[in-house]
């Protein structure tokens, strides 16, 4: 049985809106495209540096794309959390651009951001504000588009919020119980329940995140969480294909044997 929780006027949950508002007190401390790149733009000069690199970026990676195992629409948020959790701005706006075409929503980018400055750092996530709101001016993207900042959050499974909250009281309240407090009140109590992206989306972006910045120590908790939410073994795989390209070969194998594990576990 699930309970809902109340609407919080007073609660801070950042939309792309108030990302951006903040960004601008950042102006020229975060990572921008070249002025004369478009902000759905790569280089063209990958042949000429890299004729090899070339080659495989049409081929496999390409490739991934057109591997329906995994939605195009998936693989963009997948991409754009690889890219915010990196802190790799320079092709942010092309791969934001492609998810808006493949089926992703403006709102769910936005959630994505706002969701990454909780799992990846507020750095990161202030440093890809402009090279989105880059793609969002040339597509006439606007506010009405995007998610509410303090909107009606979804329900909560009472049992397994309880048991969460019961376990990080016991392992970390005696050395930072403002950190416990947060954790519970701000991370699980409102962001994970804001409607602006499902909450198998929300496990799925929180995964990549994981794996990009190697905490493989949190994967186990938040891989069976996203399975609860509606994410299948049969995804798992081809994500971990992506992962490989898009963060390196490295931190995938590095998370696999917690993912393995923990798909056995099921």
């Amino acid at each position: 049985m699930t309970h809902r929780h109340p609407h919080r006027p007073g609660r801070l949950a950042l939309s792309a809106a108030a990302l951006a508002a903040g960004a601008a007190l950042l102006a020229g401390c975060t990572g921008q495209p070249a002025e004369d790149a478009g902000p759905t733009s790569r280089t063209d000069h990958i042949g000429s540096v890299a004729p090899a690199l070339e080659q495989y970026d049409a081929e496999q990676v390409q490739a991934l794309w057109n591997d329906e195992s995994l939605s195009a629409r998936d693989r963009g948020l997948v991409t754009i959390a690889v890219h915010v959790a990196g802190g790799n701005t320079d092709d942010l706006g092309f791969y934001v651009d492609k998810a808006l075409d493949d089926g992703a929503t403006p709102a769910e980018v936005s959630e994505t951001i706002t969701h990454l400055g909780f799992y990846a750092g507020w750095p990161n996530a202030m440093a890809a504000v402009d090279p989105v709101a880059a793609v969002y001016e040339e597509r006439g993207i606007d506010a009405s588009e995007l998610p509410e900042t303090d909107p009606e959050l979804l329900d909560q499974e009472p049992a397994a919020e309880s048991a969460r909250e019961t376990a990080v009281q016991d392992q970390h309240g005696d050395t930072s119980q403002r950190l416990v407090d947060a954790t519970d009140e701000t991370v699980f109590d409102d962001l994970w329940l804001r409607p602006g992206l499902e909450p198998r989306d929300r496990s799925l972006v929180t995964i990549v995140a994981l794996v990009t910045t190697g905490q493989a120590d949190q994967i186990p908790y938040h891989l069976g969480r996203a399975m609860d939410n509606g994410l299948t073994a049969e995804e798992i795989d081809p994500l971990m294909e992506h992962l490989a390209y898009f963060t390196g070969w490295p931190k995938v194998f590095t998370a696999m044997p917690v993912v393995t594990e923990t798909l056995e576990s099921r």
